[in-house]
């Protein structure tokens, strides 16, 4: 099975400028596609901006709403799957959700973030609470999740033991805990044996300094792209054949005694 080639697109847009980050996302899908790339990768909120305060809720779209339609051309167009994060609305409740659309525009999953950071986010947003997202892509199981998320060391090892082959998370990740993208992260990849794709905004927005440092990770705790503080696009593979052989020779899940571990939940 061939790697997949994947584009990291680093950046924070325009906030509440839906129609620009459109935009952005069109040019650098295809700059993306230009390299080989099967996937693009955004940052958490990209569609909108994160520090919106208000215009959350007013920007919120349905899942399949008409940012996922035009992102679903932007897909076809340059023949690559896109994942972007944007505030879903569902009835009267708003989540901070992110989407995987297919190279052929279908809807391949979505997900709501389970564990919400700082008062801007627990105010804003209410929490999903189906912590495993996944769909194939490429013959790759694919995961989703954002930003703090994959602070919490339960989560990724839930997608590890359901198969999860690459685990995609959109952040907003901000000063002063950019240790979380240099080191957390590839930790992350080694112990559950999975590529992580980290994208992170970057820049002053609002209250927020991001710092960018977007990587993506391989089960061998070693970043195959890393993006520096600025607006960038990075692009690394994720070799399936690589991974089998560093599932094969890691003891890590193997060596589990899941029996002992009762008092954790």
């Amino acid at each position: 099975m061939p790697a997949l080639r994947t584009a990291l697109l680093q950046s924070s847009g325009s906030l509440s400028d839906v129609a620009a980050n459109l935009k952005a996302l069109d040019e650098a899908a295809g700059r993306a596609a230009a390299t080989g790339a099967g996937l693009i990768v955004c940052p958490e909120l990209f569609l909108t901006g994160y520090a919106i305060g208000d215009d959350v809720a007013k920007l919120a779209e349905a899942a399949d709403g008409p940012s996922a339609r035009a992102i679903a051309d932007i897909a076809v167009r340059h023949g690559l799957a896109v994942v972007y994060g944007y505030p879903e609305r569902d009835g009267d409740a708003v989540y901070n959700a992110v989407q995987l659309i297919g190279s052929d525009g279908a809807r391949l999953a979505n997900y709501r973030k389970t564990h919400l950071f700082g008062c801007f986010e627990q105010e804003a947003f209410t929490p999903g609470d189906q912590p495993v997202v996944q769909a194939e892509l490429n013959g790759l199981r694919v995961g989703m999740m954002i930003c703090y998320d994959v602070e919490f060391p339960e989560n990724v090892r839930a997608h590890a033991l359901a198969g999860t082959d690459l685990l995609l998370v959109p952040t907003a990740q901000m000063h002063p805990f950019q240790f979380v993208a240099e080191s957390l992260v590839p930790v992350r990849a080694f112990e559950n044996q999975l590529y992580v794709a980290y994208v992170n905004r970057t820049g002053p927005e609002g209250e927020f300094e991001f710092v960018g440092l977007s990587c993506l990770a391989g089960p061998d705790g070693a970043a195959r792209a890393r993006a520096g503080r600025g607006t960038e696009l990075v692009v690394g593979d994720v070799d399936p054949e690589f991974l089998a052989a560093s599932r094969a020779n890691n003891p890590y899940l193997r060596d589990r005694r899941p029996g002992l571990y009762a008092s954790l939940v």
